[in-house]
């Protein structure tokens, strides 16, 4: 059994892979999402990552397909107790921005997809700063004295403004924010190392990384000359024109054939190994790529292996 992580300061324990929810009910059906769930679940996973907005980008929907999948998977399980569930509020074509009426209605709204009483972490999805710092934590502070919401989050935030939310919470006695979501992984280390990474761990905040395998570029399933049929292959295929692209995907490929492990899963190690790091979001279509992604729970990189990776992705 592998271990779970200590969420930041929180209560919560979690593996150390998030399943991103952002394809069910957009790539993967509500079939296909039962079968990523169960597989995830029967793997050790306990971490399941979604939002209210996921996913209004499609034409037809109008946001909270994912939420909706896992509430009826939830039901069909009876497994609600043994799930973290984590969402998003503030980017929902109805309940956008971070105003305290806005962020109740739509963690009301969550609840009511999710089928539960309860958000066990939740996201300011994007910053809003038309919004103050104490009117976005007093809003969340609500919520958790009302056992709507266990623990709070941030995600897509200035050093600023988190800093600005922690000294807030901390001085009014409010819930505080415990885990922050950036956008990191070995092709895109400034978008959270530097002042971001540094505030956080001052914090001990715990990062869970969302992109933590660059729109699948980090799979190595992007070669030069080789087409991929994705929702996501030109974002991906873009890593490939740059020099670092190249270099990083080489030392994937060295560490990968010298542990017989898939790339995708030594990429994932790298990031779940650096610092205030608890666990990376990935998201699986099918049964089949979840195995690469869960996998990260039982490979230990070496010291080497993990400097080389940081060199090449410098």
């Amino acid at each position: 059994m592998t271990s779970l992580r200590k969420l930041g300061p929180s209560d919560l324990q979690v593996f150390p892979l998030a399943l991103g929810g952002n394809v069910f009910g957009w790539t993967a059906d509500e079939a296909q999402s039962f079968a990523v769930l169960d597989a995830y679940v029967a793997a050790g996973g306990n971490f399941i990552d979604t939002a209210d907005a996921y996913s209004a980008w499609i034409p037809g929907n109008e946001g909270g397909e994912s939420e909706t999948v896992i509430g009826k998977w939830l039901a069909a399980r009876s497994n609600r107790s043994d799930i973290v569930v984590a969402t998003k509020v503030g980017a929902h074509p109805s309940y956008k921005g971070l105003s305290a009426a806005n962020i109740k209605a739509a963690a009301e709204e969550s609840l009511r997809r999710l089928g539960t009483d309860h958000i066990d972490l939740y996201y300011t999805h994007f910053d809003d700063e038309t919004v103050s710092v104490e009117e976005i934590i007093t809003a969340l502070d609500q919520l958790v004295k009302e056992g709507k919401v266990r623990e709070i989050g941030a995600s897509n935030i200035s050093p600023e403004r988190l800093q600005a939310s922690l000294d807030f919470s901390e001085r009014e006695g409010l819930a505080r924010y415990v885990a922050l979501q950036p956008h990191y992984n070995l092709v895109s280390r400034d978008t959270y190392e530097g002042e971001l990474q540094d505030t956080a761990a001052r914090a001990g905040l715990a990062a869970v990384p969302y992109f933590a395998l660059a729109s699948g570029f980090l799979t190595g399933k992007y070669r030069p000359g080789a087409s991929v049929e994705s929702a996501r292959a030109e974002k991906a295929s873009q890593y490939l024109e740059s020099e670092r692209g190249q270099k990083v995907l080489a030392a994937l490929d060295k560490v990968a054939q010298e542990r017989d492990a898939e790339i995708a899963t030594v990429a994932l190690a790298w990031l779940a190994s650096r610092p205030t790091v608890a666990a990376p979001i990935a998201s699986a279509r099918t049964v089949e790529q979840l195995p690469a992604l869960v996998a990260v729970a039982d490979l230990s990189l070496t010291e080497r292996e993990l400097a080389d990776l940081t060199e090449a992705s410098a």
